[in-house]
């Protein structure tokens, strides 16, 4: 019996893992994290005031200090029975890492003692030579050095009955090129911090420090462990390069906040438990729209705190859908002809006087600085919508992006019909200026313009990548499988040098003797003007944005290797620069590393499509064709008519038909393949692998063999199908 119908017949003996019941949330929530509370209670008066002022500052801590606080690291994580570390870390493979290390040591006396001291929690020095380094590294060049980062607390990782320590860190190279997601984007957020004091001190001067927060919605898809493992395209690509949709898809949208299967409700509930022991303040769970997919979404937190919980859930998730005969899908579309896979990034700012930038307020002073936030973002994203787009480019995500469940790859922003009222009114005012006399600031009170219920008189436009909802703006388009420090590092790198130039513009007019507010008030018409073609309201889906895009001059970039030009761009260089969070080196870098992800990815999946349709689909045909061959001369031989044989002679030559056109294209597709190889280019192998073989023979190859599956006889069909994968629990 094939792998398929074992699986499908273990399913009726799966018994729910059983999970521990816990009473309360809070009763579990953070106990496996170094909390600023624990850290009061085991460090003393110095070594716990350097360590909030790392964390609140950003102010480094020396050793002396460090000393301490590795010895009440290492006595809280010993009395939870931990006797490993780890730097823990997120390389540029899209996964994270790390290397384990015992506090067991044995002294010069051959005393053997449990030891961490404050050198080993500030720096270790793992093997860098095979992590991407996009050439920064030679492979016989293996130092690279983890440096903690005290803004993200430590925690324990549960893995079995086994305990590690983790030290969330940044990875450098021996050089010092930052060769991780974590270090770019504490550089962005410390230039959005600069750039946003500044023009938040023209409002309050109390404001000192601006936090950037993300809340994140991660979707998945959850299936049975069997079935998955009969699938090898799933394992190893994460999707499934052929399969006929089923009969019943999604169309009846039956699943969508439906009842959440028992078997998926309980590793939901297992997942959960294991997030809020490592602080990972998950709040919501809910069927998605397609079959066999589901959300799941935090509370808002800082931004590299919450990066670092999503990377750090994905993990999990993984781990413990095993244990419950399940597997998590991350791809972004792992199955044609039902939705992909986001996680959308809902971002937004507030002041440590405990304002949301990005909140109208009720007087006219506090929806000034709404809107300046509010114009300079939309400004941003207008400015630099290709780095928007090359950071969020990956393979996968261009198989969703434009589909029926995902924004288009043309990055536009929509803010609602009262917001672009407010916008038209700031554009149109007084002619072409503000005055004195006009008194604008004390007449543009938003308060009278905005219902208080905005959040919920702002619908949510799911076709539009970059959305206001509210008090926060939702970037859609980052996908499932991505880590967000990717779009996160972009998009406060963008905002915080826009900042800088909305400061500039508008301390030349005070300069010229220009009232403050009047001044503000005309640069924000300024940026109003100039980047509204970038405001659409309507659906992204629609053939008649992507015309009227091309009107307004808004690129609609839909391949990656094309995308991901715009990461070195000379205004992406000069960005980057200007803030301080990449250098020329690291930035070329990166773009050497997407280039050759994609490469890799799409050579995976055309060696997968041509082993499973050379030792999976052909063979099940060809048997298959065999036995009508045989019924037709059987039923020739007893002398029946042409007319009773017809029928199975028409499905023989559909199947000879398909058989030989798979044949073929895969034999083609391998010799594209060969060729695409000899290129030593990275971007014009990338464009080629996207070009000549995923864009000639992927969806060729596969409309041949999903036409084979409807027509060969089910039992000799090896692959599970859509119907028991989406289905099936």
């Amino acid at each position: 019996m094939s792998l398929r119908f074992n699986a499908v017949n273990n399913l009726a003996g799966n018994e729910e893992t059983e999970v521990p019941v816990t009473a309360k949330i809070t009763g579990i929530f953070g106990e496996n994290v170094f909390t600023l509370k624990t850290a009061r209670e085991l460090l003393s008066d110095e070594a716990f005031k350097s360590l909030k002022t790392s964390i609140k500052g950003g102010k480094k801590i020396d050793r002396v200090m460090a000393n301490q606080i590795a010895s009440g690291l290492r006595q809280w994580a010993e009395s939870k029975g931990v006797t490993h570390y780890t730097h823990w870390f997120q390389p540029l493979t899209g996964t994270t890492a790390e290397k384990h290390d015992s506090f067991f040591t044995i002294k010069s006396d051959g005393t053997a003692i449990e030891e961490f001291d404050g050198g080993a929690l500030i720096q270790q020095e793992p093997d860098a030579s095979s992590f991407p380094s996009g050439g920064l590294r030679a492979t016989f060049e293996a130092r690279g050095y983890t440096a903690w980062d005290p803004s993200s607390p430590a925690f324990i990782m549960e893995i079995g009955h086994g305990k590690t320590l983790c030290i969330p860190t940044v990875f450098v190279s021996y050089t010092g090129e930052l060769l991780d997601y974590k270090g770019p984007l504490l550089k962005a957020l410390e230039a959005l911090n600069k750039s946003a004091v500044e023009v938040c001190n023209y409002f309050d001067k109390n404001v000192t420090k601006v936090t950037a927060t993300l809340g994140w919605e991660q979707e998945y898809f959850v299936i049975d462990e069997g079935l998955f493992n009969a699938r090898p395209d799933l394992v190893m690509s994460g999707r499934t390069v052929f399969g006929h949709p089923p009969a019943k898809g999604q169309q009846l949208e039956d699943h969508y906040f439906g009842s959440i299967p028992e078997r998926v409700y309980a590793f939901m509930r297992d997942f959960e438990g294991e997030a809020y022991k490592v602080g990972i303040p998950l709040r919501t769970r809910h069927n998605e729209v397609a079959p066999a997919q589901f959300e799941c979404a935090p509370i808002f937190e800082e931004v590299s705190v919450a990066v670092d919980h999503n990377t750090l859930l994905m993990d999990i998730m993984n781990r413990v859908a095993r244990r419950h005969g399940l597997r998590v899908l991350l791809h972004e579309k792992p199955f044609a002809g039902i939705n992909g896979s986001g996680k959308h990034n809902n971002w937004s700012m507030a002041t440590d006087t405990g304002v949301n930038l990005l909140a109208p307020g009720k007087t006219p002073k506090t929806n000034l600085m709404f809107l300046t936030f509010f114009v300079n973002t939309i400004k941003a994203v207008h400015d630099y919508s290709d780095l928007l787009r090359a950071c969020i480019a990956s393979a996968g995500n261009d198989f969703r992006l434009g589909a029926n469940e995902a924004p288009p790859a043309i990055i536009s922003v929509f803010v609602g019909q009262y917001l672009s009222k407010v916008l038209e009114d700031v554009e149109t005012r007084v002619g072409n200026k503000f005055d004195e006399q006009d008194e604008a600031i004390l007449k543009l009170d938003l308060h009278r313009s905005i219902p208080e219920l905005l959040l919920d008189n702002t619908d949510r436009n799911r076709t539009s990548p970059f959305a206001f909802t509210g008090n926060k703006f939702e970037f859609r388009a980052v996908g499932s499988a991505a880590n967000c420090a990717s779009a996160m590092t972009v998009l406060n790198t963008i905002l915080a040098e826009t900042l800088k130039s909305f400061k500039k513009d508008v301390d030349a007019l005070i300069e010229k003797g220009e009232k403050k507010e009047i001044a503000i008030m005309h640069v924000i018409r300024e940026y109003v003007v100039s980047s509204k073609k970038v405001l659409f309201e309507k659906d992204g889906y629609s053939g008649e944005w992507a015309d009227e895009a091309e009107k307004r001059g808004l690129p609609n970039i839909k391949t990656t290797p094309l995308a991901l030009d715009a990461m070195i761009s000379q205004k992406a260089q000069a960005l980057y620069t200007s803030t301080g969070v990449l250098s020329h080196s690291e930035i070329e870098a990166r773009h050497e590393i997407e280039l050759e992800k994609y490469i890799k990815v799409v050579q995976i999946e055309s060696r997968m499509m041509g082993e499973l349709a050379t030792a999976n689909i052909l063979p099940a045909a060809i048997k298959y064709q065999n036995v009508l061959t045989e019924n037709v001369k059987g039923l020739k031989e007893v002398g029946l008519p042409e007319s009773a044989y017809s029928k199975q002679l028409q499905v023989l030559n559909k199947i000879s038909e398909h058989i030989s056109k798979v044949s073929d294209l895969v034999e083609q597709m391998i010799e594209a393949r060969k060729a695409v190889n000899q290129i030593e280019n990275t971007r014009d192998k990338a464009i080629a692998y996207c070009d000549d073989v995923k864009g000639k023979y992927f969806d060729n190859i596969r409309y041949h063999v999903d036409k084979l599956e409807l027509l060969v006889d089910d039992e000799e069909w090896s692959l599970p199908k859509y119907r028991e994968i989406l289905f099936l629990r």
